[in-house]
């Protein structure tokens, strides 16, 4: 099981703030492995244990998530929520881009 919040990613959510801006860059993603769920976050607050940023789920929303209730959900055989560790800061217009498909070769 990965650390969901590791003290290197605790001091990059505190030096980019809140991020009140329209295109914010994501800081960390969080996924439950055995669906398609995924946690997209580019602010913390520390006091409160909150992250906002895109919920991928049933739907798409922005909104607040807890570091809690990420630690709590259990899956099929106990699998938890994991912190993806190859991903990489990047605008949040780059996460909802429609993937690109290659053209088959004639």
């Amino acid at each position: 099981m990965t650390n969901l919040l590791t003290h290197e990613l605790l001091t990059r959510f505190k030096e980019v703030g809140r991020q009140d801006v329209q295109n914010p860059f994501v800081i960390a993603k969080f996924f439950a492995p055995w669906n398609s769920w995924a946690w997209y976050a580019f602010s913390y607050n520390e006091e409160t244990g909150t992250f906002f940023g895109l919920i991928k789920g049933s739907y798409k929303e922005l909104g607040y998530f807890a570091i809690e209730d990420l630690r709590g959900v259990r899956g099929p055989n106990g699998l938890r929520v994991e912190r993806d560790l190859y991903f990489r800061e990047k605008p949040l217009s780059e996460i909802e881009k429609p993937k690109r498909h290659l053209e088959p070769s004639l």
